[in-house]
């Protein structure tokens, strides 16, 4: 009898398994099947979209190359071109369906059609063509890519709705299939209780008991083994599953209060309003978490204090001796002290400008730490410590931006001032300079007349600086509404006859080409603009170079360009280019006098006149400057 019955039992324990690992074999085949078709429809839907998104942003480029013939536009529609059959390719490579891949073809070809039959030729012919007739073939033609890619979306969705509905009927024939296993596994085991009921009741209605109390919490309850020797196996597994609910249950809890601590702490961290009563909550926290009797804490925010507490506040300070051996251990690595019964101590990290600081735990009752223990003061340490850095860095931040703003006001006082006590002197300089030189001069004698001539010259350039200077210092300005009509090609031969003796004698040639256009403004500042730029242009040009200026029209903006085949400007130095007192690294080597104004006061004038100033440079090669003013329109 004990022999069937083992025999028996093994048959159901042996189709029990059998039942269990195919249902989990087929569970697990089913799933991983939708999940890989799943995704792989997903990327080919969103590559799908990808496709619009980059032809999108190519149609725009071209449509706004089209409309305005600026090169920048051709910047997106290059990206969306290269992006969307890149796309093209990963649709292709996530699709099997002969439909689909057929649809795919389709929104490929219009692609391609819109491609070579509107944008390429767009973008050869180099220019702005706002035709009416090119831009509504251009738009028909990319109707037809959306109209492709939305029948491929579609046909997509669809694909994954059917294997959707596949995959829920193989579930449910999987189901049934079990459930009919299931039955059957039933049918043997009622069989088998019938026959072993005296044998196998008891073990099994012990084992019911110790679930019912596993399963009302009490996780610590086990079976005593009983009956068979495979009975005996079975009670032996369950004590074991038991025993690994109980440990991960352990291990839950403690991440549960490792979370729930880090987040106090990082709350009260949060509130800079009092540190010391911040931190002293946060070590009340950890030791109320820790079950600890005494907590000591340092914190060092910054080089001329810091925050040292203690939990409970009666608790005696640790001797100088633990505090240098905790202070010299790594930062964020947890440590005990075996001269310190019941200490878990973790040094907290420092820099250049503030000492490190610690965290330390005492427990009398329990000196021994657990691994959770630790785990949990390490990442209580790093909490604190991110926030003791960031902390720092607010303050470091806030502390230069106060300086910083403390500067400049210093410094625009400075300019005020040095301006305002300049412009005296310098009018009795010039008046008196001016009687001398336009009186009777003959009682000088050359070298007297040749000062005066250099005292007047210096006198006028320093003049000007302290006018570059005024003219910075306004704030918002902006030209009124009296704004008189300038024609941009008087103003340009007005300047180029000034400066051609000059750029002759550097051996510079100097050349112009100026339409007739009009702007608001003033005509003396946009001189100003147009001497400052060819200045530069001829100061920065050897002997043999060149310098030419255009000036025209474009849509409805004014253009005037300076460009030069000097010695350029390096990259690092373009983005502060038009900053007061700027200079380039390769001027000031090659000791090219300068006050570093001039660019500032031509973004200073054309700010003020609406409109804009960009340069284009490359070292060793030259560089040209760009204004853009807005056309004067007609009343």
């Amino acid at each position: 009898m004990r022999r069937r019955a083992n025999a028996a039992f093994v048959v159901l324990v042996t189709l029990f398994v059998a039942v269990v690992i195919v249902q989990i074999v087929v569970d697990d085949r089913l799933r991983v099947q939708h999940a890989e078709h799943t995704t792989r429809l997903e990327r080919a839907r969103d590559a799908n979209t990808a496709v619009l998104q980059h032809l999108t942003d190519a149609e725009t480029g071209v449509r706004g190359f089209q409309l305005t013939g600026e090169p920048a536009f051709l910047e997106p529609y290059q990206h969306g071109r290269v992006g969307a059959f890149t796309s093209f390719d990963r649709v292709a490579a996530e699709i099997t369906d002969p439909d689909v891949r057929r649809l795919l073809d389709e929104e490929r070809a219009s692609a391609s059609q819109w491609l070579y039959a509107y944008a390429t030729p767009i973008v050869i012919a180099g220019e702005a063509d706002p035709g009416y007739s090119r831009t509504e073939r251009g738009k028909a033609l990319f109707d037809r890519i959306r109209t492709a890619n939305a029948a491929v979306d579609e046909a997509i969705a669809a694909e994954q709705r059917s294997y959707a509905a596949r995959s829920r009927r193989e579930s449910g024939l999987a189901q049934i299939l079990f459930a009919g296993l299931g039955a059957v596994l039933l049918a043997v085991a009622v069989v088998l209780g019938l026959w072993g009921r005296r044998s196998l009741v008891g073990p099994l209605e012990h084992m019911r008991l110790t679930l019912d109390r596993l399963a009302g919490g009490e996780l610590s309850a086990r079976a005593v083994p009983s009956g068979p020797k495979e009975m005996r196996a079975v009670i032996g597994t369950l004590n074991r599953l038991a025993a690994e609910t109980e440990r991960l249950h352990a291990a839950d809890q403690a991440r549960l209060v490792r979370t729930e601590l880090r987040q106090a702490v990082a709350l009260e961290l949060r509130d800079n309003a009092d540190a010391a009563l911040s931190s002293r909550r946060v070590v009340r926290l950890i030791g109320e978490a820790l079950g600890a009797d005494a907590i000591h804490g340092r914190i060092c925010v910054d080089a001329a204090g810091g925050v040292e507490v203690c939990w409970p506040d009666a608790v005696p300070l640790l001797p100088p001796q633990a505090v240098t051996r905790v202070l010299s251990g790594e930062p964020g690595v947890v440590m005990t002290l075996p001269d310190v019964p019941g200490m878990l101590a973790v040094p907290l990290g420092g820099d250049a400008d503030c000492p490190p600081g610690l965290l330390c735990v005492v427990r009398h009752d329990r000196p021994d730490w657990s691994a959770e223990d630790r785990l949990l003061l390490a990442t209580v340490a790093r909490e604190i410590d991110h926030a003791v850095r960031q902390y720092r860095l607010n303050y470091r931040q806030e502390r230069l931006i106060a300086e910083m703003r403390v500067l400049d006001e210093r410094k625009d006082a400075f300019v005020a001032t040095v301006t305002h006590e300049l412009r005296t002197p310098l009018t009795s300089i010039l008046g008196y300079t001016e009687m001398l030189t336009e009186g009777d001069a003959g009682d000088l004698n050359p070298m007297q007349q040749r000062g005066l001539s250099a005292i007047l010259r210096n006198a006028h350039r320093l003049h000007e600086t302290v006018s570059d200077l005024l003219l910075l210092d306004r704030a918002n300005h902006v030209m009124s509404d009296g704004a008189v009509a300038v024609d941009l090609a008087a103003v340009a031969s007005t300047v180029q006859a000034e400066f051609a003796p000059v750029a002759g004698a550097r051996g510079v040639g100097l050349t112009g080409e100026a339409d007739g256009v009009e702007v608001a403004g003033d005509a003396r500042q946009l001189e100003r603009v147009l001497r400052n730029l060819l200045d530069n242009a001829v100061k920065f040009t050897g002997t043999g170079g060149h310098v030419s200026y255009r000036v025209h029209a474009d849509g409805d903006v004014a253009v005037m360009a300076v460009t030069d085949t000097g010695i350029g400007i390096p990259d690092a130095d373009l983005p502060g280019l038009f900053t007061p007192f700027h200079r380039a690294a390769n001027a000031m080597d090659r000791a090219v006098q300068g006050s570093g104004l001039g660019l500032a006061i031509v973004r200073t004038i054309v700010t003020e006149h609406g409109g804009t100033v960009s340069v284009e440079s490359k070292l060793d090669r030259g560089s040209t400057f760009t204004v853009r003013l807005p056309l004067r329109t007609s009343d």
